[in-house]
């Protein structure tokens, strides 16, 4: 062969390497990346003000000593649906043990209130004045009425034998109002907060108003 065509081949066969090594070299395309998901919305303002409320009212009968075991339960599944970002189931949640809460606190005073009437019953119905004495005091003390804002009920029950309701005498007995009304409750603690300026040995307005009632 002369050096000619050896030449030829030669350049035929770097020319075919030079191709095939391109070829291998080329990058390949990278892939396209995937969509990012979707964040979740979260728990709504209004969400979490259902839940708050339904937590305070839950404490205040927790307080009490009178929550029902599955109203914690309940605020909790509120709690992990809103945090899913499924706000109205959250929200129904949360209604709900409020509702429960209510109803503890509502039972619990009812029971309360039971336990006060049958203590009413066997409390002290008159009470004998000793040296120190004043309606305030009397009405604070716990078998009376425990409320030193309840005195003008002694007052008023016993206007026959008081003339100024701050001068009263050791020795008198006074009969101990057990079976007032609501409004006469509420009557005699405006009275007791806004009677205004006193003396000794004065009979006020405003006491002259209240017994008046």
């Amino acid at each position: 062969m002369n050096k000619k065509a050896l030449a030829k081949q030669l350049g035929i066969a770097a020319l075919a390497l030079g191709v095939a090594v391109g070829c291998a070299s080329t990058p390949e395309p990278e892939p396209a990346p995937e969509p990012e998901a979707a964040e979740p919305v979260g728990m709504s303002a209004e969400a979490r003000a259902a839940i708050a409320e339904a937590e305070a009212l839950n404490k205040k009968a927790s307080s009490m000593g009178c929550a029902w075991r599955d109203t914690g339960k309940l605020i909790d599944a509120a709690k992990a649906e809103g945090e899913k970002g499924n706000n109205f189931r959250a929200i129904a949640i949360a209604n709900r043990a409020k509702q429960q809460a209510e109803n503890a606190i509502k039972q619990c005073e009812e029971e309360r209130n039971k336990v006060q009437q049958a203590e009413t019953q066997t409390a002290v119905t008159s009470y004998t004045v000793v040296r120190g004495d004043s309606l305030w005091g009397i009405s604070a003390m716990q078998d009376i009425y425990n409320d030193p804002y309840l005195w003008p009920l002694i007052y008023k029950a016993n206007s026959g034998a008081i003339r100024d309701a701050d001068l009263i005498y050791p020795g008198q007995v006074f009969s101990i109002e057990r079976n007032a009304l609501t409004a006469e409750v509420n009557a005699a603690i405006a009275h007791a907060k806004n009677r205004g300026a006193w003396s000794v040995g004065q009979i006020e307005a405003s006491d002259r108003e209240y017994l008046a009632q």
